[in-house]
């Protein structure tokens, strides 16, 4: 059978701009006119397989995946989005949307992308009208959800890491040094570029060049986590491929946004191996200060790979995590320990996760106890991101690590006399706490009382439900 003509211009598109090349730069590491490229990217022209054989060896890309045809991939979403209520009434043979796919595909990516912020619309819709909704189509929210339903822990990445920080302990240990090394070792070139250099990037691998750039303003720790991250995206390519490969996802956005979730797991299993930092974590009784300074990590780096402890007999305790803005945005969650987040709106006030605003690089631990009698164990802090210089601004943000009232007398943080816990609602529209004077909405389901002559501290009153 003869082979089809292999169009890949969406995808040389993109991989030349993740490269940072010109048309004119990638057309001379191909010995092509840059007007050849325009015509490959446009899919005006076939990709050979000469041409993809130099590809390959002029940016070190695996043959395989880049010549993987995303034809069938595009015409599967098409068909699945055509079968929207909306476009019932429309005749739409499934030659025909094959055809678009196969001969458009920027007209199918424009597709699917309006049929994603369409279904967004739909779903924010639904929550101002009460409805549950759908995270279908939030590709933030599908991330959110692969990695919730694997318990955030992935064995093919923690194995594969511990074996290759073994192996650059050898070369001079798990600090910036070691990585660089273990990277001159792979032909790459570790360099400390000036911000103005970098052009807003904190990391950026030249392959042409065989260097990984790195932004010298940042932190000695920040930097170790950016060589790190390379390493995983690079050394565990192919496990991070295979886990991305075995889901279903609505958008290309929602794989990108896994992968970079699961190359950022990556990375924190290699400078945090599995078994030392399992064993160091009991040993310090989770005190997250003390492992961030044994691992040369962040305490957010140390406080989220404490979520990822979950391999069978060697289990710690089960985490949830969550970093939040200063007006309450919510940037990164985690759930290990049935707590439940609010799917809409804003949290509650009397968390003392807020508070981390008002009293920044503290610690400051709390007990919880939820509308239904739940009760949970908060340590939260603030976090910064970004500065390193004049005029570079600073992000403030906090995160809270937390888990359910069983297992809190193994934290140092819970230790001595147990306080009153706090009573906090996972949102105001679904709190029943009638007394609550912070307050900002009614709950759902409650009717408001009339106060024209009578006034109590609570914003609202409410009928007898």
């Amino acid at each position: 059978m003869e082979s089809r003509p292999l169009y890949l211009g969406p995808r040389l598109k993109r991989l030349r701009r993740e490269l940072g090349l010109t048309q004119a730069v990638m057309a001379d590491d191909l010995a092509i006119s840059p007007s050849y490229i325009a015509l490959l990217e446009r899919n005006q022209r076939p990709l050979t397989a000469d041409l993809l054989l130099r590809l390959a060896k002029a940016y070190k890309l695996d043959v395989s995946e880049l010549a993987a045809d995303e034809r069938d991939d595009y015409a599967r979403r098409l068909a699945d989005v055509l079968k929207d209520p909306i476009f019932a009434e429309i005749d739409l043979p499934a030659l025909e949307v094959a055809d678009v796919a196969t001969s458009y595909p920027g007209v199918t990516e424009a597709m699917l992308r309006l049929h994603t912020a369409y279904m967004r619309e739909q779903q924010a819709l639904a929550g101002l009208r009460g409805g549950a909704g759908s995270d279908v189509a939030n590709p933030l929210a599908e991330a959110r959800r692969f990695v919730a339903q694997r318990r955030n822990y992935f064995p093919a990445l923690d194995s594969k890491a511990e074996a290759l920080s073994e192996e650059i302990e050898k070369l001079g240990g798990l600090q910036e040094g070691g990585l660089a090394e273990y990277l001159r070792g792979q032909g790459l070139r570790v360099r400390l570029m000036p911000a103005e250099i970098m052009m807003d990037a904190l990391r950026r691998y030249d392959r042409h060049a065989e260097q990984l750039l790195i932004d010298e303003t940042l932190s000695p720790q920040a930097r170790r986590w950016q060589i790190a991250l390379h390493i995983a995206y690079t050394a565990l390519r192919g496990e991070i491929a295979a886990l991305v490969r075995g889901a279903s996802f609505s958008s290309e956005t929602a794989a990108q946004l896994v992968r970079r979730a699961l190359a950022a797991y990556g990375a924190a299993a290699l400078i945090m191996p599995y078994d030392r930092f399992a064993r160091a974590v009991e040993a310090r009784a989770y005190d997250i200060e003390a492992l961030s300074g044994q691992f040369g990590a962040s305490f957010e780096q140390v406080a989220h790979r404490l979520t990822s402890l979950n391999r069978p007999g060697q289990e710690r305790v089960p985490f949830f995590f969550i970093r939040v803005d200063a007006a309450g945005n919510v940037s990164k969650r985690l759930d290990g320990a049935g707590f439940p987040f609010a799917a809409h709106g804003g949290g509650c006030p009397l968390w003392s996760l807020h508070d981390c605003f008002r009293r920044p690089g503290e610690v400051l631990t709390q007990w919880l106890e939820l509308p239904g009698g739940e009760r949970f164990f908060s340590v939260a802090r603030s976090v910064t991101s970004g500065g390193g210089g004049h005029g570079k601004p600073a992000v403030l943000r906090a995160i809270a690590l937390g888990c359910t009232a069983e297992h809190a007398a193994r934290l140092i943080y819970a230790r001595g006399e147990q306080p009153a816990p706090t009573p906090i609602g996972v949102t105001c529209r679904l709190c029943n706490r009638a007394t609550c004077t912070a307050r900002a909405e009614p709950p759902l389901g409650r009717e408001i009382l009339p106060d024209d002559y009578r006034k109590t501290p609570e914003p609202f009153t409410f009928a007898e439900s």
